[in-house]
């Protein structure tokens, strides 16, 4: 694997170093060691498969607050997605900074999250399927998140948010007049 960081302190784009054949390619997906050589502790609990029916859905952006702050990642199995990052870390040198990227099944990459990161993504096609492994169970009661409109952020989404839950659209607003987003 290789591990390219990102603009937000902590995270990474992860590639896959494929094995062809004329059969295909093998490629580790994820490896505790690789992730420790890297300086990456991630433990994994929780794996999760989240489906999208149409184009258009947007999911997040959500993060767990402490002490079940978690780490995550995230790969798009079918489809493509528009990933989102948000630093809502007040101590984090990229704090209010917003990122993000196209996952998708042709490249096959992965995004590490970091924990008090808010996480959020669009699918961009129908039957879009993400996978994603977490270093924390899910604990409602400490999930908390953003807008996926706040225009603090300033997250450009390259399709008009189609169905977004209820609890998403309730999200608080971040204040205005602080840094804002800064894609890839």
């Amino acid at each position: 694997m290789i591990f390219t960081p990102v603009p937000i302190h902590g995270a990474f784009l992860i590639d896959l170093e494929p094995i062809a054949d004329d059969r295909g390619s093998f490629a580790r997906a994820f490896c505790r060691r690789e992730f420790a050589e890297a300086g990456i502790e991630f433990d994994v609990v929780q794996c999760n498969l989240a489906r999208s029916k149409s184009a258009g859905v947007v999911r997040g952006l959500h993060y767990q607050r402490s002490p079940a702050d978690e780490r995550k990642l995230v790969r798009c199995v079918a489809g493509s997605i528009f990933d989102v990052m948000a630093d809502l870390r007040p101590d984090s040198p990229t704090f209010r900074r917003a990122w993000w990227t196209e996952l998708d099944t042709i490249e096959r990459r992965a995004l590490l999250i970091p924990p008090g990161v808010a996480h959020g993504y669009q699918s961009l096609k129908d039957g879009t399927e993400v996978f994603y492994m977490t270093d924390q169970y899910y604990t409602p009661k400490l999930e908390t998140g953003v807008r996926f409109d706040d225009p603090v952020l300033g997250i450009p989404w390259p399709l008009p948010a189609g169905d977004v839950s209820p609890r998403d659209r309730r999200w608080p607003l971040l204040q205005a007049g602080e840094a804002g987003g800064d894609g890839a």
